[in-house]
């Protein structure tokens, strides 16, 4: 993962690229992410991730300092995940994701190229209450769902 920390970024990454780096890390850590994913109070997730047993988590990807340090909405996020991750870019300013209003000591801390990611800063665990985890799986598992069978037919499109 050295390679994430030193990498070329004269070509811009975008979050995209992000995502799916990000993606790629939680899978090989037992996560199953999807992007975009509405919550429960119409915010709408980067990526939320859901473990074999029912660990969800959110990230939001930022791919500028304006992005990072503009988003107000972060918090609302909370109280349907796990855990929470900012992901950013190979080559961004680390110490913007150090500042205490994106509270380090409950954020974890991504660091992604369109291939791969590498956790930097583990997040806190803040559990989520057991009736919202499961009307968020049921939601989570109804959009993939949905989004499967629209790749399959698009006819069907529409669902998210």
């Amino acid at each position: 993962m050295d390679d994430l920390q030193t990498a070329d970024i004269a070509t811009p990454v975008t979050t995209g690229d992000v995502c799916r780096g990000v993606a790629r890390l939680l899978f090989h850590h037992g996560l199953i992410a999807l992007p975009e994913v509405t919550l429960g109070n119409g915010r709408r997730a980067d990526l939320m991730g859901i473990d074999a047993k029912g660990h969800i988590v959110i990230v939001e990807v930022k791919v500028s300092r304006a992005d990072l340090l503009g988003d107000g909405k972060w918090q609302d996020y909370l109280d349907y995940c796990d855990r929470f991750f900012w992901a950013v870019p190979t080559g961004f300013d680390m110490a913007l994701c150090e500042r205490a209003e994106l509270q380090p000591d409950v954020a974890g801390l991504i660091v992604a190229d369109a291939y791969d990611a590498a956790f930097m800063r583990d997040a806190a665990e803040r559990p989520v209450a057991a009736a919202r985890r499961r009307a968020e799986t049921l939601r989570f598992a109804r959009r993939a769902a949905g989004r499967l069978l629209a790749a399959e037919d698009p006819h069907l499109d529409g669902f998210d």
